[in-house]
């Protein structure tokens, strides 16, 4: 154990205690006749306490044993009664909470035999009258009924110490949860916007390539819509990054978000990539979510940009239906593809359900007979919840 520098309140504290101890005992000594005058020894024992009391808190059980053992050797010497006792009542009162219970509280009543018979059987006092033993007997019990106030009061701050880490720490949890999760928001969203504007430039560029020489005209087309998608991917992805830096403000979007309220609008690169996408909105529209908007096209555009990567397909199909407390959606095509959509690892597919569980919903991608993919997800609206559960 490293030692410590005894804190100003225990020097002060030890400080009382001593000059109380000296003092009293040689007020008690004049009016004790028979008794061995004090001298330098008695002193010292008197000291012996209050300096021990220096370190009642880096060792209490030791520093008690010390008091005790004090206070029996003045008495056993022959030096009259006084407040010896008073390094004993701190030093218990000290060691008593920060120990077991039934073993320290067992000292006062092994202190009592032994003060009260011990001592005066050893140097031939007289034992002191049934009255004193009742009164020491009811200052004892006040002793220990002090000492349980206090280790109570301990045990109660310290289970206040520990509920406050315990928030601090869930607190923390669920900041760095929180930040995550912001953290895998910005990947997918960024996966997105770049892995649909990329597969579309991709496509186009290899359009223009084939058709540069023999239908230039075709080919400018192609490049029109490269420069197109290159710049709307530039602008989102600047609006991202510039939110970001001002640490999630609000702020106006450089450009629009997608909607599927305009299906048109947000299969334009895919059309202009070459693919041909068919439409079809059922039921009857109305204003969605922000959140369940933006989520529903993203996972349009994701599975129009797997149809252009691993098809093999010119053609798709993509379906919205208002229902109920429920968005449903369906992109498919009859392709024949590479396997790799269907590939675990694969970030797209698992960027689309991990947008549509975020928001308590469901969604599938897999094969579709007699051949083809198809990507089905359902999203519920407010006030609905459509459980769990993969479409069939």
């Amino acid at each position: 154990m490293h030692a410590r520098v005894p804190r100003p309140f225990d020097v002060a504290l030890a400080t009382a205690v001593g000059v109380v101890s000296c003092v009293g005992s040689v007020a008690a000594a004049r009016h004790q006749p028979g008794t061995q005058p004090l001298d330098a020894a008695a002193f010292v024992l008197l000291v012996v306490g209050p300096v021990a009391l220096l370190w009642r808190r880096t060792a209490p059980v030791a520093v008690l044993a010390v008091t005790v053992a004090a206070a029996l050797a003045y008495l056993l010497l022959g030096y009259g009664e006084g407040p010896v006792f008073l390094s004993m009542v701190v030093a218990f009162l000290t060691a008593a909470p920060t120990t077991r219970r039934w073993p320290m509280y067992a000292v006062p009543a092994v202190g009592y035999v032994v003060f009260v018979w011990g001592v005066p059987w050893v140097t031939g006092r007289a034992i002191p009258p049934a009255a004193a033993m009742v009164g020491l007997a009811a200052w004892l019990l006040t002793l220990l009924a002090v000492a349980e106030l206090i280790r109570q009061r301990r045990d109660a701050a310290r289970a206040r110490r520990q509920r406050a880490r315990a928030a601090a720490r869930s607190a923390e949890e669920e900041r760095l949860r929180r930040a995550t999760e912001e953290r895998l928001d910005i990947a997918r969203e960024l996966h997105d916007v770049l892995a649909h504007s990329l597969s579309m430039i991709n496509v186009q560029s290899g359009v223009a390539l084939e058709l540069l020489e023999s239908r230039p005209e075709q080919a400018g087309i192609a490049l029109a819509s490269i420069k197109t998608a290159s710049r709307d991917a530039l602008l989102e992805v600047h609006s991202m990054l510039r939110t970001l830096r001002r640490g999630g403000a609000e702020l106006a979007p450089l450009a629009p978000a997608p909607t599927v309220a305009d299906l048109d609008a947000l299969v334009e690169r895919a059309r202009a990539a070459g693919i041909r996408v068919q439409t079809t909105t059922t039921g009857a529209a109305q204003p969605l979510p922000a959140a369940v908007d933006l989520a529903a096209a993203r996972i349009v555009q994701e599975a129009l940009t797997n149809v252009a990567r691993h098809s093999g397909q010119t053609a798709a199909r993509v379906s919205v239906r208002y229902l109920p407390g429920l968005l449903e959606l369906e992109v498919d095509d009859d392709g024949v593809g590479d396997g790799r959509r269907a590939a675990p690892h694969g970030a797209g597919i698992a960027g689309m359900t991990e947008r549509a569980h975020a928001l308590g919903g469901t969604l599938s991608a897999g094969p579709r007979s007699p051949h083809g993919f198809r990507v089905h997800a359902r999203l519920p609206l407010p006030g609905n919840d459509i459980g769990g559960g993969e479409p069939t």
